[in-house]
């Protein structure tokens, strides 16, 4: 009889690491919000968010341009201040982005456009950023605008 005892399974590296993909705009749609508090708890929790991607409507969350009524939370600072505290890449949607207006300065000169409105420490790039992501150990969560 064998006194070995059974392995002792490990819990993947993946389960404490996210990839956060938002496609809800702040000020319509709860998906920011939530997914920020999310992030909060798991930065809290010593987890670690690999990136965040905003798609769709979501890409409004990287604009420099949102300035709420000074009663609310302004998603958009929020987020960049996040961000920027715990050094997490964040990708904004390239097609997403330009569909909305949202750009940053590359491509204000390449379409020859006045203005760019990219909050930093966003990044605007295309759907490889969300494929390599998707490809990683990390877990990808969605947050959704909702029906």
């Amino acid at each position: 009889m064998s006194s070995r005892l059974p392995e002792q399974t490990k819990t993947p590296a993946s389960a404490g690491v996210f990839t956060l993909v938002i496609t809800g705009a702040p000020y319509s749609s709860q998906a920011p919000q939530t997914a920020l508090h999310f992030a909060r708890a798991a930065i809290a929790a010593n987890k670690r968010i690999d990136r965040l991607f905003l798609y769709g409507d979501g890409v409004h969350l990287a604009s420099s341009l949102s300035a709420p009524p000074s009663d609310e939370l302004n998603l958009c600072e929020a987020w960049s201040a996040f961000l920027t505290e715990n050094n997490i890449p964040a990708v904004a949607c390239i097609a997403s982005a330009l569909r909305r207006g949202l750009v940053n300065e590359s491509e204000m000169q390449r379409y020859e456009l006045p203005a760019f409105n990219l909050r930093a420490p966003f990044e605007i790039a295309g759907l490889g950023e969300w494929v390599d992501s998707a490809a990683s150990e990390s877990r990808v969560l969605y947050f959704h605008k909702g029906s």
